[in-house]
């Protein structure tokens, strides 16, 4: 999970977030809260804290995640088949 928040990060920082609607922005807001990593260690110094944070979360919070992703990738491919119009 720790890989998908790396390039889900990576995708989202280039992103404009007054180009998204409400909703996509809400999506957004999930997804970067779920992984937000403020307060986390990484005891060891090996892992990361990604990876730390992911091992932390409840089934919940994951489908919750789970889903604002899913979300997000249908409104950007209905954005992008519209802009192709």
């Amino acid at each position: 999970m720790a890989g998908a928040f790396l390039e889900i990060d990576l995708g989202l920082k280039r992103v404009p977030r007054d180009d998204l609607d409400a909703n996509a922005r809400a999506w957004v807001a999930t997804v970067e809260e779920t992984m937000d990593t403020t307060g986390i260690e990484d005891p060891d110094g090996v892992r990361g804290t990604w990876h730390v944070k992911a091992g932390r979360l409840t089934n919940g919070q994951k489908q919750q995640f789970s889903n604002a992703v899913d979300e997000l990738a249908n409104w950007f491919r209905r954005h992008l088949d519209g802009a192709e119009d």
